[in-house]
């Protein structure tokens, strides 16, 4: 489907000219029909060559200028009107302003009542009028909706016009500016809007106005869907909150993926940020907000919302003056969650950093998520680790200050095994992933949960030392006669000490308190093997010239590391190569 807006001065035949194309009647209200002109939003279609067209026909008139925007400010293409015999108009004029101020870029030109008067002088005007804007040079077609001149190559300048249309990306976050809201007896709520990207299906949960509701039905083009898919006019049928409640401005999102703001730096186009009055009003979408203007540069401001709005970089509204009935610029979002400017030169400083909004958002929180990120409409600029977008010096930052502190560690805690991994977590104060990261790119590894630096040569202190080296001289002599823990004790060896000793390759604990020399293992398989098989623990014992309180937890410690197979009866035998 392509949507379409018409635009153009009061009584300069929009709707007569859609009632023409559609054979359907746009002003629905009672009070439109008897005055004769639109006075709210009214929509239509017509099918072309297998192709939906759908109409927002909007107000003319200026006291219904907001109506106007609100049907356009959602729609991407443009049916202007200007009548052959009043030619242009202020109202003309300000609706052209509005869709320039809107960045639309799709358009056809259609010069109404071409039976009461020429209609080329007031066509080769519009045209060049047009062609000063972001619509450029359009096609244009002369017309009459009473006589039906015309119509058939109006019919094929719309078929070309949805084909120059940009494709929509139906897998896209939903958001949806409601410009009705209405009841249906038996039915409920039901919202109307433009949807522009996405894609909508019954049982869809949104959010809107702060509720969260279920999708109980939709329709579009006076036909029920179970799915519609942008871009289309749609009817959404909610459940979970009161027809009152809502109105045009309103908005409904996929829950989750959309950050509110009360305010936005942007980038103006027309008047310049200083010529502008410092209260107007913001319209973006169907939405119509107060808002106050801060100028930033020459081109760049700062908006601040009466209330919030689900905004995101590349979003595009418009400022409108209502006391002067002018729209004095249009504005791209730049950054819809800018930081406060404080201090004196804030403002000249956040000019600089919205040529890249999106990097200085980074650099200034150091570490963001990827999907925050795009909740605010930016890709990652620059660093990505896992989920999160990173400062660009932010990973050498870390790996410096964790080395820094895994040696600040060891050297205060010399027989410690390395800096605890949450420790270091709670220190760089960054997610788990880049923990791991810093600690990769310091060079060092995770060990047992913690940090260790594997370059590191183990050395224990003076007193610790000699004690290891008494201990050795006796493993030498009997490898399998583990000191008591009185000795231990004795000789100043306390759990830190021998940990610490271990982690050097000096001793090996098989249990707690029972401490032998490092190739125990490999010496008990030697002994071991030279009994018959299988053995007991009592032979294995005797063999090894030892007692039960180190045969026991040794023999399990070679069971652990499948260097012995212990039966069902409790006996063992070694286990070789072969087997």
């Amino acid at each position: 489907m392509h949507v379409v807006a018409t635009a153009g001065h009061v009584d300069h035949g929009k709707s007569t000219l859609v009632r023409a194309l559609t054979g359907m009647e746009p002003d629905r209200l009672a009070e439109e029909r008897r005055r004769g002109l639109t006075i709210d939003l009214g929509f239509v279609w017509m099918w072309e060559a297998g192709q939906a067209f759908a109409f927002v026909d909007v107000p003319g008139h200026q006291r219904f200028v907001p109506t106007m925007l609100a049907g356009v400010g959602p729609v991407a293409a443009v049916l202007f009107v200007v009548a052959a015999d009043e030619g242009w108009q202020d109202q003309s004029s300000e609706h052209l302003a509005a869709l320039d101020a809107f960045g639309v870029r799709h358009g056809v030109l259609a010069v109404t009542k071409a039976d009461r008067s020429d209609p080329e002088p007031v066509l080769a005007d519009a045209l060049d009028r047009l062609a000063a804007t972001s619509l450029g040079r359009v096609p244009a077609v002369a017309v009459s909706g009473r006589t039906g001149e015309g119509l058939p190559a109006l019919r094929a300048e719309l078929l070309a016009l949805g084909g120059r249309l940009p494709r929509p990306d139906h897998h896209a976050d939903v958001r949806l500016w409601v410009d009705r809201s209405f009841s249906v007896r038996g039915a409920g709520t039901v919202v109307t809007g433009t949807l522009g990207a996405g894609t909508i299906e019954i049982g869809d949960e949104v959010v809107v106005a702060g509720r969260r509701c279920v999708v109980r039905g939709l329709q579009s083009l006076g036909t029920d869907h179970d799915t519609v898919r942008a871009v289309a006019r749609v009817a959404v049928n909610l459940r979970g909150v009161d027809h009152h409640e809502l109105g045009r401005g309103d908005v409904l999102l996929t829950p989750g993926a959309w950050r509110h703001t009360r305010e936005a730096d942007v980038r103006l186009r027309g008047e310049k940020a200083e010529g502008l009055h410092r209260e107007l009003v913001a319209h973006v979408g169907s939405a119509a907000v107060p808002c106050r203007v801060r100028p930033l540069g020459t081109d760049l401001a700062r908006l601040s919302f009466s209330r919030e709005l689900p905004l995101r970089a590349d979003d595009r509204g418009l400022l409108r003056d209502p006391g002067e009935h002018a729209v004095p610029a249009g504005f791209d979002v730049l950054d819809p969650r800018p930081p406060a400017l404080r201090r004196r030169g804030a403002a000249k400083a956040r000019a600089v950093e919205l040529a890249d909004p999106a990097a200085a958002h980074v650099r200034r929180h150091g570490v963001v998520p990827v999907a925050e990120l795009r909740a605010l409409g930016w890709e990652v600029p620059g660093t990505c680790v896992g989920r999160w977008a990173v400062a660009e010096d932010l990973p050498e930052r870390l790996a410096s200050q964790v080395r820094e502190r895994v040696a600040a560690w060891y050297e205060r805690h010399p027989l410690s095994a390395g800096l605890s991994v949450e420790s270091l977590r709670s220190a760089l104060d960054v997610p788990d992933d880049l923990v791991a990261t810093a600690v990769r790119d310091a060079g060092l590894r995770v060990r047992d949960g913690v940090v260790v630096d594997p370059s590191r040569t183990a050395t224990l202190p003076a007193s610790v030392e000699s004690a290891v080296r008494t201990l050795e001289r006796r493993f030498a002599r009997e490898p399998f006669v583990a000191p008591e823990a009185h000795d231990l004790a004795k000789a100043g060896l306390g759990p830190a000490h021998l940990a610490a000793a271990e982690r050097a390759g000096r001793l090996l604990r098989i249990a707690d308190g029972v401490v032998l020399g490092p190739r125990a293992l490999d010496e008990a398989v030697r002994v071991l093997a030279k009994l018959p098989e299988p053995f007991t623990v009592s032979e294995a014992r005797r063999a090894l010239g030892t007692t039960r309180r180190v045969a026991v937890p040794l023999l399990e410690r070679l069971d652990a590391e499948g260097r012995t197979r212990r039966g069902p009866d409790g006996t063992r035998t070694l286990r070789r190569p072969h087997t």
